[in-house]
């Protein structure tokens, strides 16, 4: 009986699973570390006042762009609209 507890396989199985829960643990103790320093770092810029800004309507500034890029894709059309030009 003693035997089929300390099978060979068994321990290798057993030292396998607890070295890939002390691997999982420490790469999660680190990716919370990461989080927390990019968190601290977004605050750092907040109070510094050089954070991510909003423009109206809670865009951010790739938003913001995207739709100035629109927006002047528009006049372009409608100024071809009022020459007589057609799309």
């Amino acid at each position: 009986m003693i035997d089929a507890v300390f099978d060979p396989y068994l321990v290798i199985a057993g030292a396998c699973l607890v070295g890939l829960c002390v691997v999982a643990f420490a790469l999660l103790k680190g990716w919370q570390g990461w989080l927390e320093l990019k968190r601290s770092e977004l605050d750092q810029l907040e109070q510094l006042g050089t954070g991510p800004r909003e423009v109206e309507g809670n865009a951010s500034i790739g938003a913001a762009r995207i739709e100035m890029a629109d927006l002047k894709e528009r006049i372009k059309k409608l100024e071809a609209i009022a020459n007589g030009v057609e799309l």
